[in-house]
């Protein structure tokens, strides 16, 4: 399970480094709002920065990386029940989906058991 959670933690990651590229793209063409663009890139940046560190700490058994990713699970779920309750779209079900999955993952006994040495990776 340690795999998936990595897995779904680092295709988050990607995804935001690609939202991330579109705000800057739009900053570069002249952004009606300059400023909330540049934060939304940075924003976006220091996340998936914060979720790669975090996959590669649970890669290597880190307790301290259940927490950043737990949290952005979370945050994820707030969001896409919000995106639920306005329209029910596919995207929001699977955004809900692996926050869930990671969520869930996060807490499962050989997980817990990876990340606080009683037990390799991979098992």
């Amino acid at each position: 399970m340690l795999v998936v959670v990595c897995v779904l933690v680092l295709l988050e990651a990607t995804l935001l480094v690609a939202v991330g590229i579109a705000f800057g793209a739009q900053l570069v063409r002249g952004a009606s709002v300059p400023g909330a663009a540049a934060f939304l890139l940075a924003f976006m940046l220091g996340v998936a920065a914060v979720l790669v560190a975090s996959a590669r700490g649970l890669w290597r058994g880190r307790r301290w990386s259940r927490s950043p990713v737990l949290t952005w699970q979370l945050l994820l779920a707030v969001l896409a029940f919000g995106w639920l309750g306005v329209e029910a779209t596919w995207w929001a079900g699977l955004v809900l989906g692996a926050a869930v999955v990671v969520g869930v993952g996060l807490v499962l006994p050989s997980v817990v058991a990876a990340t606080t040495g009683a037990a390799s990776p991979t098992s």
